[in-house]
């Protein structure tokens, strides 16, 4: 059986390779494994070693904190917070894509389009 900390783990790694446009290939040539065993962490499956969390964190560009980002407050009431969101909304591929597409936006209309964003979401 899984541990929720593996997968959350696995979810984050998965998280930043598709944020940056890696492919599990890529990501397990950089690290000298086989791309199975990429996914084998990305669902939790397989527990990832310290060793190997280090070098997946050094080529994917991040601390080694940002893989439990999130882990601590996962059962915290949502009380105070905004509209709930999916648990695993950085997960989602059409969400990451979305992101993608938001940052290649110029800086000035990106402004602009989060703005009517958050006016349309005050109305809803």
């Amino acid at each position: 059986m899984t541990h929720p900390v593996d997968v959350h783990v696995g979810r984050r790694i998965r998280h930043r390779r598709w944020m940056i446009g890696m492919t599990q290939q890529q990501l397990a040539e950089r690290v000298g494994i086989k791309f199975q065993q990429i996914q084998k962490y990305e669902t939790g499956a397989n527990r990832v070693s310290a060793s190997r969390l280090w070098d997946i964190a050094t080529t994917l560009e991040v601390p080694v904190s940002f893989f439990f980002e999130g882990l601590e407050g996962q059962d915290a009431p949502a009380a105070d917070k905004a509209p709930a969101l999916p648990a695993d909304i950085l997960g989602d591929k059409e969400a990451l894509d979305l992101i993608r597409s938001y940052y290649a936006i110029p800086e000035n209309q990106r402004r602009r389009l989060f703005d009517l964003a958050r006016v349309l979401s005050d109305v809803a």
